[in-house]
């Protein structure tokens, strides 16, 4: 929990990750561009006095993002969103297992979100299923970009993927994040095009699709296609340390999503380890929209409270203390909360 001036935010980090960048690990050179490029984001978009080493960046282990998160942060929950990039690395990116087993160990604080791949055909459904049995997640996180064999990409909308959204529905596996957002070295930028969001938002409309990274740098085509898709999401990670380099740009973002989508289906994001969340939550916690960008509203502390936390607690069903939680309103931005009350609206 976080308090200033007299007001406490509920923090759930919606986007962190364990990960394995050492060269023992690294399958080829490829495992090295990746996480050089992730550390050239961290040093180039953090405040100097947070920037780590980088023999540091390449792998934290469990206890120390314990401590990054719960014990520096002001994190009260933090939801682990892995990427495998098995093409990349000898045990994967992302560590499954460690993950998996400080969330067991921490339930109140950490959620464990699981990864797929549709290339891997029947057996990835078999696996996902024997996961699925064994770790009981109602997340997984998706890379289209990830490399496989020959492959360099894939969409939602090809018909292994939507074998595996049906699958996800049988499991009751509902939260759907995606990186739709920057590209990464080695990885094709187009690859994590956001179109192909809108086809299977409109299909599956009983599963929530999280745009990771809001689909930067296609800002607008996210926005358009979150507005007319109520089960889509955004994920702030990436956009919040532009707080600190560009804090117009970052006004002109979080303008853009409060127009279009409203405060409710926004998610904070540190995307640990590339940053941590101390510094981003006391910025966002300060930051207002400069008076001189007169498009866009005020920001109010109730929806930094929702964005810190609230909207994300709500979708995974994490128990909020009754004093940092907010009453629901009849109304979002966008229109009335309950379809019900919309078909009445229109009467």
């Amino acid at each position: 929990m976080y308090t200033k001036d007299g007001e406490s935010y509920y923090i759930v980090d919606a986007h962190v990750a364990l990960w394995d960048a050492r060269p023992e690990n690294q399958r080829n050179i490829h495992g090295k561009q990746f996480i050089d490029c992730f550390y050239d984001y961290h040093r180039n978009l953090s405040p100097e006095s947070e920037v780590w080493s980088y023999e540091d960046y390449l792998y934290q282990g469990g206890q120390r993002l314990l401590k990054d998160l719960f014990e520096d942060g002001y994190v009260d929950h933090a939801i682990f969103q892995p990427a495998a990039l098995t093409e990349f690395y000898e045990n994967g990116f992302g560590q499954t297992e460690e993950a998996f087993e400080l969330a067991r160990a921490n339930p109140t604080k950490l959620t464990y979100n699981h990864n797929f791949d549709p290339r891997n055909g029947e057996q990835g459904l078999d696996q996902l299923r024997a996961d699925h049995e064994k770790m009981k997640f109602t997340g997984v996180k998706l890379y289209t970009a990830e490399w496989h064999g020959e492959s360099r990409g894939w969409k939602l909308t090809d018909p292994w993927a939507v074998r595996y959204l049906e699958a996800c529905r049988e499991l009751g596996i509902t939260n759907i994040h995606i990186h739709k957002g920057p590209t990464i070295r080695p990885l094709d930028r187009d690859a994590f095009d956001v179109a192909d969001i809108d086809h299977v938002a409109t299909d599956f409309t009983d599963l929530n699709f999280i745009v990771e990274h809001v689909g930067l740098p296609r800002l607008e085509d996210f926005c358009w296609i979150a507005t007319q898709e109520p089960n889509v999401y955004g994920g702030l990670a990436v956009a919040m340390p532009f707080m600190h380099t560009r804090p117009r740009y970052f006004a002109q973002i979080l303008g853009e999503l409060l127009y279009w989508i409203g405060e409710d289906r926004i998610f904070f994001s540190s995307d640990y380890a590339i940053w941590t969340p101390k510094w981003l939550v006391e910025r966002f916690v300060d930051f207002q929209i400069p008076e001189d960008l007169t498009e866009y509203a005020p920001i109010s502390t109730d929806q930094k409270k929702k964005i810190l936390g609230l909207n994300a607690a709500k979708m995974y069903g994490l128990d909020v203390p009754p004093e940092l939680r907010l009453p629901d309103a009849d109304q979002t931005a966008t229109g009335p909360r309950d379809p019900e009350a919309a078909d009445l609206a229109s009467v």
